[in-house]
């Protein structure tokens, strides 16, 4: 661990935009909550509106998986502070938008200000990004969040797993961000053990 490390129960800020994908911010709350760790959710307000068009949970529902709801307003919450302790920021699914403001600096939001301040802090921000096709400004967004110390985390499945199923393959993206911080879902296998399984 950093030397940020944490004394006590692990905490992460997890980020919501209105990018499609809301699917893989549910997989990441209730698997954080499995694993024990202290998520720290703020949603955008487009969040708010994929997660209408594209999950059956309600707004309150989603606000249960999280131990601690932030509006996206309130700049002066816990985690706009580099005082307050956590693993780092997940942001799931990540908007272009987001990539864009984090990029520039000039944040407007708690979402944005909260990834400033991890970046400030020299922890790891992973941003679950989903657009395509890709034009040159957010090529160079990325780029530029790239050089500050983020980690760009297409959310892109893994068809060598051989998934069942649509969570499956939602799980395998999600476990694997996680891994950026240390965090092990015990969902996904790693290929050379695959390989040893195969050959046998």
């Amino acid at each position: 661990m950093s030397k940020r490390a944490l004394n006590g129960r692990k905490r992460l800020i997890v980020g919501v935009t209105g990018a499609t994908g809301f699917v893989y911010a549910e997989r990441t709350l209730r698997l954080l909550r499995e694993m024990g760790v202290e998520t720290h959710l703020v949603m955008s307000r487009a969040a708010e509106l994929t997660r209408e068009y594209e999950s059956p949970l309600s707004r309150d529902e989603v606000h249960a998986l999280a131990d601690h709801v932030h509006a996206i307003a309130d700049v002066g919450a816990s985690i706009s502070s580099g005082s307050f302790r956590t693993l780092g920021m997940l942001v799931v699914p990540c908007s272009m938008r987001t990539v864009g403001e984090i990029a520039s600096g000039v944040t407007s939001t708690l979402l944005t200000r909260a990834a400033d301040v991890v970046l400030k802090e020299r922890l790891p921000l992973v941003l679950m990004v989903r657009e395509t096709p890709l034009n040159l400004i957010h090529l160079r967004n990325m780029t530029t969040v790239t050089e500050a110390g983020a980690v760009v985390f297409p959310p892109v499945p893994a068809f060598y797993a051989k998934p069942q199923s649509l969570e499956e393959m939602v799980d395998h993206s999600v476990s694997r961000a996680l891994d950026q911080f240390g965090l092990d879902t015990e969902r996904i296998e790693a290929w050379r053990d695959m390989q040893h399984v195969r050959a046998a």
